[in-house]
């Protein structure tokens, strides 16, 4: 049987989540945002809970295998603990809830002590489940192992009788591959970018730069594809990971197929603050430079509100930013890619769709809703394998 995984992003307006389905099965989902007004029938926010529990009942299972969020902001994690069954206490379990066989989080999400505006209540008892995993020693992987976080939890192991190094097996390097996927048995690999130990050693934890990015690389019976997951990096991150990567010579890691930019379009992952420019961002050297790395025929995704070219769009304070969303596109067709696409744009900004990439042998197909009668998929031309 062929292989064909798909990479599914849902129209949740400035928010992400995006779920990953294998060929063999396996599913993982990055992040979680389901606004209580998608509920409504006059909105186009896809009411996410209903849409991901539909996708579940059809494959005949109650679960994901992994569950990552990259962060802690809300537009990232919203009625995740309402959806999810949790492990640390027994009122937030049963009742239809969808376990996580495995959850991945920064080090920053258990470290984190927020202030008020930004504590949430689905936060804390985000923080909670990933403590008590951690603690318990199943069903987590935690990025980066920085010396605060040794410090909570090595008088924890003593207090159970446990060596100081009983976890390790749990905390995950950037520049290293994630264990449990390989690219023979489940046709794809997760190699972490970052965050790296400095963001949360250096003093306050800014969850935006603490994010998790990955390289998701494919296998499609011989051929192999690309995915930037990205969580809400600045431009900082973005030209730490190049510079970083490079210097291990991991280049490879750099290159996409398919790039989900940074939090919803907004121009600072591309440049600093006052520097949004006019018509176009112009980005930073270490950013031009991944954004070079498209391969032909490749794709960005904005996880956004829909992006017009419109006279009071060049003055929009908050993401998603016209500028940014133009220099994504220079560079898209710089490289010979072909679509900048917008989750809250696909088919139309009114009732949009989730946005489907199937990843095969033929290459990265976009699978176009047939609810506007376009043709039923773009198929990307394989690139060399390797």
């Amino acid at each position: 049987m062929a292989d064909v995984h798909q990479v599914i992003f849902y129209p949740v307006g400035n928010g992400d989540t995006t779920q990953i389905v294998l060929s063999a099965g396996r599913r993982v989902l990055f992040d979680f945002c389901h606004r209580d007004k998608s509920e409504e029938d006059d909105t186009p926010e896809i009411d996410l809970k209903t849409q991901l529990k539909a996708d579940l009942k059809e494959a005949d299972r109650d679960y994901f295998d992994v569950v990552a969020f990259t962060h802690a902001d809300l537009d990232h994690i919203q009625g995740s603990t309402e959806f999810f069954e949790l492990q640390h206490a027994k009122k937030y379990q049963g009742e239809g809830r969808i376990k996580i066989r495995e959850l991945w989080v920064p080090a920053a999400m258990l470290l984190e002590e927020a202030d008020n505006d930004h504590q949430t209540e689905e936060y804390v008892l985000l923080r909670q489940e990933a403590r008590y995993r951690l603690l318990e020693g199943k069903g987590i992987l935690v990025f980066s192992k920085p010396q605060a976080l040794a410090d909570w939890l090595e008088p924890l192991l003593k207090a159970r009788g446990e060596s100081t190094s009983a976890r390790d097996h749990l905390f995950i390097d950037a520049g290293t591959i994630v264990p449990g996927f390989s690219l023979p048995d489940d046709g794809v690999e997760f190699f972490c970018h970052s965050p790296f130990i400095k963001h949360c050693d250096d003093g306050d934890i800014i969850r935006n730069r603490a994010s998790l990015i990955f390289n998701v690389r494919f296998h499609a019976d011989g051929e192999y594809y690309d995915y930037l997951e990205v969580g809400d990096a600045t431009w900082e991150e973005i030209e730490d990971i190049v510079c970083t990567t490079r210097y291990h010579k991991n280049d490879d890691r750099l290159a996409w197929d398919l790039y989900n930019i940074p939090h919803h379009c907004s121009y600072l992952a591309l440049n600093e603050e006052g520097q949004k420019g006019d018509k176009e961002t112009e980005p930073k050297p270490l950013v031009k430079e991944l954004l070079l790395q498209g391969k032909k025929d490749a794709y960005i995704v904005s996880c956004s509100k829909p992006i017009p070219d419109v006279k009071d769009s060049y003055e929009q304070v908050q993401p998603p930013h016209i500028q940014a969303r133009k220099t994504y596109e220079r560079y898209l067709k710089e490289v010979d890619g072909r679509k900048f696409l917008v989750t809250m744009e696909e088919p139309n900004a009114k009732k949009p769709e989730p946005i489907v990439f199937e990843i095969a042998s033929g290459g990265v197909t976009w699978k176009r809703s047939t609810s506007i009668g376009a043709p039923a998929i773009i198929v990307s031309k394989p690139p060399r394998a390797g």
